[in-house]
């Protein structure tokens, strides 16, 4: 009854949607999968209110199933379009029901259809939480409007364009990812090791808003415990004569504070209470405050936002010893903390739904940390209310702009931060805002610092974290600006902790340390490419998480402040996490790491979380009774595969090599992106069954698989196989026309890497007269494939010789 006040809207299927919007939709495959995935589908997809900090009653979620058509970047618009996607899961993602990349050449269109009943005196606002990268809105056919940058919300009022009756929504989008100029974090085109598969188009709640002519457009706050007030700003949009503006403050439903106020005052000062009397907001104690907020006209309320917030300061201070220390609400608060990173399996950059997004803060606080850094992402808002409700400290990390810094990079990465800090300024669980990281893409390192701490004196800014990093106690990067204006020095070591240098005015913390890989079969995103910075068993975790934190101990007393723990979940191939990337599995019970833990920190109440416990067996004692079924003549194609990961994790190497063959001569077409990613990393010869198949692959179209990384695992089959073996002995002279012969049935594979060893031989006998028509064949050829630097040489020997 509500909503009818405010807006009609209607899916054009009106009662069928559902039973249509089931059958055009279906997870795609994915190796692992969440709990929460089962739980999606086109009728529920996020359904939560997505801004619980600027909360109206007069909306509607946009979240479902919308049309999609891929097409290149010179295309208009799409003719057709070639099925459903699920918003707002990424079209890369399982959920999404594609589960496809966009490359940087084309554009992905989205199409809805709603139907909308116009209302006097009401505008209607198109909001996006986020769509990676660049967007294109158009209502009815007008272009009205857009966004650059893939992790910060946008609103469009769309009143103008809207009809009674049925209106057609479009959005385009393009998404270079790291080819492009805007910040896309740990986002590449190829994922590997510390790289992830990208999150390409709408990310983010999707949903319409109802608003008189003259409303509420935005509200900013930032507490003064000492003072006992809230500083308050509220911007009102299309004003019309004389208004005032209420903000009432609640505490567990009794009102606190009353104010009116004018919507010129650009910034008032709410009381809340007398200083001793505020409840503060913490991790032990997170209690937040209800608040609304009223823009009165005539006597009446026109328009009416419902929001929150928390009392707390945070702090430099020096304490007894010396030493400067983080201060949350005046008392020293070590800050023990894990490096969120926040992708997931079958929803990438999107969590499959609300639920999950809480579980993933509740898991770290029931392990016992109080701090989570918010690695290289910004999630959306409903992350913040629940690390809010629940009590967790944030470092939030700023998206780092394109590494290589081409053009445009650096206003690209401003522009992004100011949105970010805009957006995310009224959360009370951020306490620190981390700007740089390990020097990915850092410029104008002290400008930078001090322009963010201008933007939010009420927070702490850590400059650069990492700006040196230690692997096995050896300094491997080091810092350039010693993180000058920052509040922090911050270094990264792996594995095993230590201290950052101790430089007046700044607190000291550890911005990365651990990263210990554990591998527990059956949920691994990518079980044949597993990373950490040491490996060890499950049975064995605790006990080095054990040392681990024993050191941090002796560290804080020698001034340490802060540590950030790698990481809380494995990530795609990180298997470095304290739980699987599918959330399933905790490798060391949270009753014992929270009893680490608790020697630095108070976290207060403990949510309630479930995950099953790593199973402590020795893996190699797994794997040889595994082997005695293989030996007796168990060979179906799901038990290869379990003993083929089983012999890479214990580095058999013979056992991969026979039982991954094994298992690939099973498969048969249709081959998915996973077997194919299987293939390719288990395929080392020619006379390996995987190389028909990935010879197969170049001559498919449809394949999943980028033809140039297909390309070059061929040319090394062929070259370890067919060239190598007549190279070794150097006393007699390589004969090249036997070796062109034995290649020719490999193709334009077999010529390449045929013409490159025959260029890199002459080059390095300094045969230049064979050497010259044979490089000018290669480089004429095969050139684009070469990287500039080498190239060059290739030319100037040409030229010189």
């Amino acid at each position: 009854m509500y909503l009818k006040k405010y807006i009609i809207l209607i899916f054009i299927l009106g009662a069928s949607v559902k039973s249509d919007a089931q059958k055009d939709w279906s997870p795609q495959p994915s190796n692992i999968k969440t709990r929460w995935a089962q739980e999606v589908s086109p009728t529920n997809a996020l359904k939560e209110y997505p801004r619980p900090q600027m909360v109206r009653k007069g909306w509607t979620n946009l979240n479902g199933l919308w049309d999609y058509a891929i097409v290149g970047k010179d295309v208009q618009m799409p003719k057709a379009y070639q099925g459903k996607i699920l918003v707002p899961f990424p079209l890369e993602s399982s959920l999404s029901g594609v589960k496809r990349a966009l490359l940087p050449e084309e554009c992905l269109w989205y199409h809805k259809d709603i139907i909308i009943k116009r209302q006097a005196q009401k505008r209607v606002l198109l909001n996006f939480g986020a769509i990676d990268n660049n967007a294109i809105v158009y209502v009815n056919g007008e272009k009205i409007g857009g966004h650059e940058g893939g992790y910060t919300n946008f609103s469009i009022d769309i009143t103008d364009a809207l009809k009674d009756g049925s209106n057609e929504i479009l959005v385009k989008v393009s998404d270079a990812t790291e080819q492009g100029v805007f910040p896309h974090g740990k986002q590449v085109l190829h994922p590997e090791n510390i790289y992830y598969t990208p999150s390409s188009g709408i990310w983010q709640t999707v949903w319409l808003e109802s608003v008189p002519d003259s409303h509420i457009s935005k509200v900013r706050f930032t507490p003064d415990i000492d003072k006992g007030i809230l500083n308050l700003q509220v911007n009102i949009n299309g004003i019309i004569g004389d208004c005032n503006i209420e903000a009432i403050a609640y505490a567990d439903g009794r009102m606190v504070s009353n104010s009116r106020f004018s919507p010129a005052d650009s910034l008032i000062e709410l009381k809340i209470a007398d200083p001793s009397e505020v409840h503060l907001w913490s991790p032990v104690d997170p209690f937040l405050y209800d608040l609304k907020i009223r823009l009165i006209k005539d006597g009446k309320i026109v328009d009416e936002i419902s929001s929150y917030f928390g009392m707390r300061k945070i702090a430099i201070h020096k304490d007894k010893a010396g030493f400067e220390r983080i201060f949350l609400n005046n008392q020293y608060t070590y800050n023990l903390g894990t490096l969120d990173q926040g992708f997931w399996p079958d929803g990438l950059m999107t969590a499959p739904t609300d639920e999950a997004l809480a579980f993933d803060i509740k898991a770290i606080k029931a392990m016992g940390f109080n701090t989570i850094r918010k690695h290289i992402k910004i999630e959306p808002a409903r992350w913040y209310y629940h690390a809010d409700k629940l009590g967790m400290l944030v470092w939030q990390d700023f998206v780092n702009p394109n590494q290589a810094l081409p053009e445009g990079a650096k206003t690209a990465f401003e522009v992004q931060t100011k949105e970010t800090l805009d957006q995310l300024h009224n959360y009370p669980s951020i306490i620190t805002w981390v700007l740089f990281n390990e020097q990915w893409g850092s410029y104008d390192q002290q400008r930078l610092t001090e322009w963010v701490k201008a933007q939010d004196p009420s927070r702490l800014v850590n400059g650069h974290s990492g700006e040196y990093i230690f692997i096995d106690g050896k300094e491997t990067k080091t810092g350039k600006n010693n993180w000058i204006s920052s509040d922090m020095t911050d270094i990264h070591s792996y594995p095993d902790p230590t201290n950052p240098p101790n430089i007046d005015g700044k607190v000291m913390v550890l911005g990365e340390f651990g990263g210990i890989g554990v591998f527990v079969p059956d949920h691994q995103w990518n079980p044949s490419n597993a990373w950490g910075y040491a490996q060890v068993t499950a049975s064995s975790l605790k006990g080095k998480y054990a040392i681990m934190t024993n050191t941090l101990r002796l560290l804080e007393r020698e001034g340490l402040s802060g540590s950030i723990y790698t990481q809380p979940f494995d990530v795609e191939s990180e298997q470095n996490g304290l739980i699987t990337y599918d959330r399933e599995i905790i490798k060391i019970p949270f009753e014992e790491i929270r009893s680490l833990n608790e020697h630095l920190v108070e976290i207060g109440k403990v949510p309630a979380v479930t995950a099953m416990n790593a199973d402590l067996s020795d893996p190699a004692i797994i794997y040889s009774k595994m082997m005695d079924e293989y030996i007796q003549g168990r060979n179906d194609t799901v038990f290869l595969y379990k003993l083929a990961v089983a012999a890479r994790q214990v580095s058999d190497k013979p056992g991969v090599h026979r039982i991954s063959n094994e298992y690939i001569a099973k498969l048969s077409r249709p081959y998915s992106k996973e077997k194919l990613e299987f293939i390719m990393e288990n395929t080392f010869s020619t006379k390996d069954p995987g190389f028909k198949i990935l010879q197969a692959q170049l001559k498919d179209t449809a394949s999943l698989l980028e033809q140039r990384t297909v390309t070059m695992k061929l040319m090394n089959s062929i070259f370890t196989d067919s060239i190598e073996p007549f190279l070794k002995d150097t006393t007699v002279d390589v004969d090249w026309n036997d070796i062109e012969k034995s290649i020719k049935e490999f193709g334009n594979a077999g010529e390449e890497i045929f013409l490159r060893a025959k260029t890199i031989y002459y080059y390095n006998k300094t045969d230049w007269k064979n050497y010259a028509p044979v490089a000018a064949i290669y480089l004429s050829k095969y050139g684009k494939n070469i990287i500039e630097q080498e190239k060059k040489v290739f030319e100037s020997a040409m030229a010189n010789k």
